[in-house]
């Protein structure tokens, strides 16, 4: 299979974006890895968080699409941290480096929770200006690990992937989203004991988002209609969470809809970074702004009928 390695625009990504390795902590074991797409006059990009599974790649078609637009984006990889203030402290500095005041986060599964932690650990000082969470949860009990969340750090590896490979889609899927999983499984299988261990003792470490601290800050919720690893319960528990929150659904997608429905994910991406045009908070270059109006409007009136992708 693997139809997603051989394509012509993962490979076009590759040899086009170069990744970066930044170390921002005292430990120089931890080492930040992402690309950094689009024009670096944009003071506040969007930044892509991946799941426990994913490396910066899996949003390399939000890269493509989107710098095509005239924006900034950053897809991103986080380093081993144990503790999701230590995750923070860690983002926060990342930011300072770069010289990013404000972003807008996008986070997928895990990386939508950290996102909306890192909301949280901000709050005083905000640097988080929208929120866009695919697939997400705000509370790490759903998944009933929370007792186990402390023994990661000494499982292997391959007992590791298991866990993780156990909320993988089962059964018959169309050959988009069998393409996803197949990237999916590569990646992770690109990932370390201590990277694996790490992120699953993030996502299952009894947390949960506190929304009063993050109530000024505009999200929307990206969610699928068919089967993914998250409850009905965890995502009504995301909707009485952001009541005002904008809702983009999919009627198929499964666990990676950025990667198996890019085009409808990336014209919701669109839609939520509008409202910031023409302000300092935009993370697309003024000059492109007309061009991508149309096209979004194009786009919007092509999928007014929900498709199935």
């Amino acid at each position: 299979m693997d139809e997603i390695r051989v394509s012509p625009d993962y490979n076009w990504f590759r040899s086009t974006v170069p990744l970066k390795r930044i170390i921002v902590d005292d430990d120089d074991s931890k080492v930040w890895s992402l690309y950094d797409a689009g024009p670096k006059s944009i003071r506040c990009p969007i930044i892509f968080l991946p799941p426990v599974s994913g490396t910066a790649e899996v949003f390399f078609q939000q890269v493509l699409a989107l710098t095509g637009w005239g924006y900034r984006v950053i897809s991103l990889q986080y380093p081993v941290y144990w503790d999701l203030l230590e995750f923070c402290d860690g983002f926060r500095k990342l930011l300072d480096h770069l010289q990013l005041d404000k972003v807008h986060l996008f986070g997928a599964s895990l990386g939508g929770f950290l996102a909306q932690k890192f909301a949280e650990f901000t709050h005083k000082s905000p640097r988080v200006h929208s929120l866009i969470l695919c697939n997400s949860f705000s509370d790490t009990s759903i998944f009933n690990q929370t007792w186990t969340a402390n023994s990661f750090w000494m499982m292997p590896a391959f007992l590791l992937k298991k866990i993780v490979l156990g909320n993988f889609s089962k059964g018959p899927v169309d050959p988009k989203m069998a393409d996803a999983i197949d990237f999916m499984v590569d990646r992770l299988e690109s990932l370390n004991q201590s990277e694996l261990a790490s992120r699953l003792t993030l996502n299952c470490q009894n947390s949960y988002v506190e929304p009063h601290k993050i109530k000024d800050v505009a999200v929307t919720i990206i969610d699928v209609f068919d089967r993914s690893a998250l409850s009905l319960e965890a995502k009504e528990e995301m909707y009485k969470l952001y009541p005002n929150a904008r809702r983009a659904h999919l009627k198929t997608g499964g666990n990676f809809p950025y990667l198996c429905r890019s085009a409808e994910v990336n014209l919701y991406i669109q839609i939520h970074l509008r409202q910031f045009h023409g302000t300092r908070y935009a993370a697309i270059t003024p000059d492109m702004v007309l061009a991508e109006e149309l096209e979004v409007q194009q786009i919007s009136m092509s999928h007014s009928e929900p498709c199935s992708g």
